[in-house]
C-alpha cells in the first residue's frame, strides 16, 4: 500500500510540473506579416459628385434650367497635421466639372436671329460649362483658410447660345468664351455649424465677387440629417453687361430698360438640404432652395425676383 500511496504521489507530482512548465514553454515563431505595397493614391481623397438642378444660379446670376453636372475632386496632403483635428495640415486640391442643359425654355439677353432651313428648332437654346480648380487649403484649426485659381469655360459662351449663334453678341462679358479668377476663402467650424467666406478676382472682367454664408447640420438618424443654409454675395464690376471699361456695346436688361447699378448686392441663396447616407461611400442629397435677386441682379436675371428650384446630387467618396 505504501509502495501504491508512493507511485501515486510521485504520479500527480510530475502531471503538476507538466501543467506549470506548459505556460512558459517558448512561443511558436510569429509569421512575418508583409507591409502593403505602398502608393501615391494611398494617401489621396477623391469625391465623385454627379448632380441635377431644375434651374441653375452661380452667385445669384440665372445660367440655364434642367442642367445635369458632374464633378471629380482629389485631396493631395502635403503636410499632415497634428493631433486628431489635424490642425497644421496643408493641402492640394485639384477638380473638375462638366455642366450642360438639357432643356431650357427659351430666354434670350441677345438678338440671336432666325435658324437656317433645316436647323435646330427655334427653341434650341443651349449652355455648357468646364471649370477646371487648383487650390491649396491650410488647416489652422479653429478655420480653414485656402487659396485657389479656377478656370471656367464656356462652350456655348457666357450667356449660352440660340440656334448655335452666341447670346452675348460682342458684350465683352456675356459674351467670352472663358475667364480665370483667384479666390481666397476661409471656413470656420463652430459645432454642428460653418461660417464660410470668398474673395474672387475675375482676371477676364476685372471684376471681383465677394460671398458670404453659413450653415447648420440637424442629425436626424445616423443617415439622415436636415442643413439649412443661406447665402449672400457682393459684385464689383461683376458679370453685368454695362462694364463701360469693357463694353462698347452693352445688352439690355430683361425688362427693356438700363441694367442699373455695376456694383451691389447679387443676391440671397436660402437652400434646405437632406444628406442620406446611403453606404460607406455614397451620400444621396435631394435639396430645395430660393434665389432672391437683389441689385445687382433683379434686372439682369431672366426670371422671377423669388425663385424656388430643387435639385439632387450623388456623391461617391473613395
Amino acid at each position: 500500500m505504501t509502495s501504491l500511496v508512493a507511485k501515486s504521489v510521485t504520479v500527480l507530482a510530475a502531471c503538476a510540473a507538466l501543467n506549470a512548465s506548459a505556460g512558459t514553454a517558448p512561443a511558436k515563431a510569429p509569421v512575418p506579416v508583409e507591409p502593403e505595397p505602398s502608393s501615391l493614391f494611398d494617401s489621396i481623397g477623391a469625391t465623385l459628385d454627379v448632380g441635377y438642378d431644375s434651374r441653375y444660379y452661380y452667385r445669384g446670376l440665372w445660367f440655364a434650367d434642367n442642367i445635369v453636372w458632374s464633378s471629380l475632386n482629389l485631396a493631395i496632403p502635403l503636410i499632415s497635421g497634428s493631433g486628431e483635428d489635424g490642425a497644421g495640415s496643408l493641402t492640394w486640391g485639384i477638380g473638375a466639372t462638366y455642366i450642360s442643359t438639357v432643356e431650357t425654355p427659351f430666354n434670350s439677353f441677345g438678338n440671336a436671329g432666325q435658324p437656317a432651313a433645316g436647323t435646330r428648332s427655334t427653341n434650341a437654346f443651349d449652355y455648357s460649362e468646364i471649370d477646371l480648380l487648383t487650390s491649396l487649403t491650410y488647416d489652422a484649426g479653429f478655420a480653414k483658410f485656402g487659396v485657389q485659381y479656377l478656370h471656367y469655360f464656356y462652350p456655348d459662351s457666357y450667356a449660352g447660345s440660340f440656334t448655335g449663334v452666341n447670346n452675348g453678341n460682342a458684350n465683352n462679358e456675356f459674351g467670352i468664351k472663358g475667364a480665370g479668377e483667384i479666390g481666397f476663402t476661409v471656413a470656420i467650424p463652430l459645432g454642428a455649424a460653418n461660417i464660410y467666406a470668398g474673395y474672387y478676382y475675375d482676371f477676364k472682367v476685372g471684376g471681383s465677387y465677394a460671398q458670404l454664408g453659413a450653415d447648420y447640420t440637424i442629425a436626424i438618424t445616423d443617415w439622415l440629417s436636415l442643413v439649412p443654409s443661406i447665402t449672400t454675395g457682393y459684385g464689383n464690376d461683376y458679370y453685368t453687361g454695362n462694364n463701360s471699361a469693357f463694353t462698347p456695346n452693352p445688352i439690355v436688361a430683361n425688362n427693356g430698360g438700363p441694367l442699373g447699378t455695376t456694383s451691389g448686392f447679387t443676391h440671397i441663396l436660402y437652400s434646405l438640404a437632406a444628406p442620406v447616407k446611403l453606404t460607406k461611400i455614397a451620400t444621396l442629397t435631394p435639396y430645395i432652395a430660393m434665389n432672391q435677386s437683389l441689385d445687382a441682379r433683379t434686372q439682369l436675371n431672366a426670371t422671377t425676383h423669388y425663385e424656388v428650384f430643387g435639385g439632387v446630387k450623388l456623391s461617391l467618396a473613395f
